[in-house]
C-alpha cells in the first residue's frame, strides 16, 4: 500500500495510542430461559481500547504504546497490579475521587451476549492527549460511531503537522444502514477502516451470515466509497475463524488465515477483545513493516491469538537467556515464534 503517513516528532513519541475507554467488566451468565447458570466470573479488565493497547504491547515496549485510564475512587488494587505488570509507563492515569471507575455488564443468555454500561462513560478525544506523554502518536486508534469519528478527525486536523495513521473501528451497535451516510463522510480521513464481518454486512445491508465471497464484496464496496486521502487507505475486515481480509485499491485483496484453525478450536476459550487486540497488533505491524498493511495483518493475527486463549488478558512473563538478554513471553510463548509459524503457513 505504500508507507502510511507518520507524525512529526516532538520529543518522545508513541507509536500507538488508543482513544478507547478503560472499563471494568462484570459478567452474568444465564441459560436460554433466563435462569442463572453455575458459571461465574470475577471482575475483569475490559474496554476495547485496553485490548487494543495490549495487542500493540505484545510487540512494542511500554514507552511506545499508551492510553488514558480514568481511575475512580473504587479502582481495585488487583487490577492496578495487573496493569502495572504490562508496563507502568504505558498507562496515563486520570484520577477522580468523586466518581466510580467505568463499569459495564456483559450478560450472556445462551449464545447471545448483551452489553450495557453500569456507570456513566468518560469519553476520550484527541484534545485529551495535548501536553501529555501520549501527545501526537504516530498511530491513533478509536472505536465509536461514524459521526463521532468525524468529530475525532476534526480535532486531529486542528493540530498542525500531525497526520497520524488513523485506525477506525466502528462501534458494533452503530453498524446499521442508517449510519452509512455518516461513515461515507468520514472515510476520506480514515487510513484504515476495520469492521468485523457481521458489522460490515450490517452497514452495507448485505445478507447474513458472511461468507468469504461476501466479505470480499463488502471490502470492495467500502474501497469504492473512498477510504483514505485520494482513496489510498485500506480496509481490513476481521472475519473470525475465516481469518481477515485486507484490501487496498492499489494492490487488491488478500486473505490472512486465523492463527488457530478449525482443528485447533479447543485453544479458543473466549473471543472477547480479540478484534480490538487485532487492531493494536496491526498498528505494531505497520510500525515494523513501514506501513505494509498486508504484512502488518500477520502481526494483528498473532496478537488476537493470545487474547482468545483465556478469559481476560494474556499473561506476560519474562525469561533470561544465556547471554543475559531478557525475552518477553505471552502465555509462555514469544510473539515472534508465532509470527514465523504463520508466515510459513501463508507467505505474503
Amino acid at each position: 500500500m505504500g508507507e502510511l503517513p507518520q507524525a512529526v516528532p516532538e520529543g518522545p513519541l508513541r507509536s500507538f495510542v488508543s482513544l478507547g475507554m478503560f472499563i471494568i467488566d462484570q459478567f452474568s451468565y444465564l441459560d436460554e430461559n433466563g435462569h442463572p447458570t453455575a458459571k461465574s466470573s470475577s471482575e475483569q479488565i475490559g474496554g476495547g481500547g485496553t485490548y487494543a493497547t495490549i495487542g500493540a504491547r505484545i510487540w512494542l515496549p511500554p514507552h511506545e504504546v499508551g492510553m488514558i485510564v480514568d481511575r475512580g475512587h473504587d479502582f481495585p488494587s488487583n487490577i492496578q497490579s495487573r496493569l502495572d505488570s504490562y508496563g507502568e509507563g504505558m498507562w496515563l492515569y486520570r484520577d477522580d475521587a468523586s466518581r466510580g471507575t467505568t463499569r459495564a455488564l456483559n450478560e450472556y443468555r445462551g449464545d447471545l451476549r448483551g452489553f450495557k454500561y453500569l456507570t456513566p462513560r468518560v469519553r476520550i478525544t484527541p484534545r485529551d492527549l495535548i501536553d501529555t506523554t501520549l501527545d501526537r502518536p504516530n498511530m491513533l486508534h478509536f472505536i465509536c460511531s461514524p459521526s463521532r469519528a468525524s468529530a475525532i478527525m476534526s480535532e486531529v486536523h486542528e493540530r498542525e503537522s500531525w497526520t497520524p495513521t488513523s485506525i477506525y473501528e466502528p462501534i458494533p451497535d452503530r453498524c446499521v444502514p442508517e449510519e452509512l451516510p455518516a461513515l461515507i463522510k468520514v472515510l476520506p480521513f480514515i487510513s484504515i477502516l476495520s469492521p468485523n464481518a457481521d458489522e460490515a454486512h450490517a452497514l452495507l445491508s448485505m445478507p447474513q451470515p458472511p461468507t468469504k465471497a461476501s466479505v470480499e464484496e463488502a471490502c470492495q464496496r467500502f474501497l469504492n466509497l473512498g477510504v483514505g486521502p485520494n482513496g489510498e487507505g485500506a480496509v481490513v475486515i476481521r472475519s473470525g475463524a475465516m481469518g481477515a481480509y485486507v484490501a487496498t485499491r492499489a494492490k487488491g485483496g488478500q486473505w490472512v488465515p486465523a492463527y488457530w484453525g478449525a482443528h485447533e478450536a479447543h485453544r479458543v476459550v473466549d473471543v472477547t477483545g480479540a478484534g480490538n487486540a487485532f487492531l493494536g497488533g496491526l498498528a505494531a505491524g505497520l510500525h515494523f513493516t513501514r506501513g505494509d498493511v498486508y504484512k502488518a495483518t500477520l502481526y494483528a493475527t498473532v496478537s488476537s491469538s493470545f487474547i482468545i486463549e483465556q478469559e481476560g488478558l494474556p499473561i506476560l512473563s519474562r525469561r533470561e537467556e544465556a547471554n543475559g538478554t531478557i525475552v518477553e513471553l505471552w502465555n509462555g510463548e514469544t510473539p515472534q515464534s508465532r509470527l514465523e509459524l504463520l508466515m510459513d503457513t501463508k507467505v505474503i
